[in-house]
């Protein structure tokens, strides 16, 4: 219930609540007229029914320690790694803003935060930060701890730039004179590679897999867990990344018949991991072990190295030169939904896109011709 005062010249609310059985009455004046202060009112009073913390009793806090909080509360079920990336956040939040409190924060001192971050950063990097702050700062507007959205109509940059992603994969040739190499694997690191560029599953899926998820009949491999091989993610084996990488894929006839002939003369361990590594750490080989030992064979064929994780992409880009549906792909892969393959290989859809028009003008020549 609200009752309005006239003070001077100009009008005041009076909001009644208890608190703890104690009144702890609402009041804000300064209205011109009678009218302001009745909508004032209202708005407010409308803000305490669906439980808002009114503004100017929200108690202070850090920006990184809000943050901190909200990650707990809101992130708690994410795997390690991905809690790994917020706490980077929150650290990145910490040294932008210090102790600056979240209710202190405007558009303009956040985008002059923004920009000072994009200064050392790739803009890929500018936009990750942005959108883990933006989901904070949505929570805090519901939770009535600050009532505009500061985060809103942010201008991403940066100035580092980031590596393109034609420059993480092998081209067509240079894979196939990699997988010639791989035709008779010499260590436990090379079926892993052999497996990394004809599958294009990610690491964590590769070390997960065991001898059960070959179907040698089918020329299928499931794809159904991961195994955790560092300290930021699950112990043992886990979850994909999402439900829809979740899947089984079909398996070229060389590969499944070198991993065939590979299992036979090879005895099972206690985990049955298709790549356990007693010496390990994580009873697995380890991405740094696999990333020496794809250097060491590039190298070997004069081939510019890159990450172990290129090569997925190298698998991916294959497959689109070669026409194979982008939707195919994006489920080979794992993908959440198209949107991510397409942002992931948009390079390599341009180009083809460019070829199909030649095609398409060319068809309709060739026909009027």
């Amino acid at each position: 219930m609200a009752s309005y005062l006239k003070r001077g010249k100009t009008w005041q609310y009076t909001i009644s609540r208890m608190v703890n059985g104690k009144p702890a009455p609402i009041r804000k004046g300064g209205f011109a007229s009678k009218a302001e202060a009745r909508a004032a009112a209202a708005e407010k009073m409308y803000e305490l029914k669906k439980g808002l913390v009114p503004i100017a009793e929200a108690k202070p806090q850090p920006f990184h320690q809000y943050f901190a909080d909200w990650v707990k509360v809101y992130k708690s079920t994410k795997h390690k790694n991905t809690i790994a990336r917020y706490e980077t956040t929150r650290n990145t939040i910490e040294e932008l803003f210090e102790e600056q409190t979240i209710q202190e924060i405007t558009k303009r001192t956040y985008q002059e935060k923004l920009n000072i971050y994009a200064e050392k950063h790739a803009k890929e990097g500018t936009r990750k930060l942005n959108t883990h702050i933006r989901a904070c700062v949505k929570d805090a507007i519901d939770e009535g701890v600050i009532k505009v959205d500061f985060t809103r109509g942010a201008v991403i940059s940066g100035s580092v730039e980031a590596k393109r992603p034609e420059e993480k994969h092998m081209n067509f040739f240079e894979s196939k004179r990699l997988l010639k190499e791989l035709e008779r694997p010499e260590a436990l690191s090379h079926y892993l590679i052999l497996l990394g560029i004809t599958s294009g599953m990610r690491f964590g899926e590769l070390v997960g897999l065991t001898r059960q998820d070959f179907n040698f009949e089918k020329s299928e491999i499931t794809i159904n867990k991961t195994w955790g091989y560092t300290n930021k993610m699950h112990d043992g084996w886990g979850p994909t990344k999402n439900d829809q990488s979740v899947r089984t894929i079909k398996m070229d006839r060389k590969t499944m018949n070198i991993f065939k002939t590979w299992f036979e003369n090879q005895p099972d361990n206690i985990h049955k991991l298709v790549f356990y590594s007693p010496a390990s750490k994580y009873k697995v080989l380890s991405n740094n072990g696999a990333n020496k030992a794809l250097e060491a064979l590039m190298t070997r064929l004069n081939i510019e190295p890159i990450a172990f994780h290129g090569l997925r992409h190298t698998h991916a880009s294959i497959l689109l030169y070669k026409k194979v549906s982008i939707y195919y792909v994006s489920e080979r892969l794992g993908h959440r939904d198209i949107d991510t393959t397409m942002k992931h290989y948009a390079h390599i859809v341009k180009e083809l896109r460019e070829q199909d028009e030649k095609s398409t003008m060319k068809i309709f020549d060739e026909m009027a011709g």
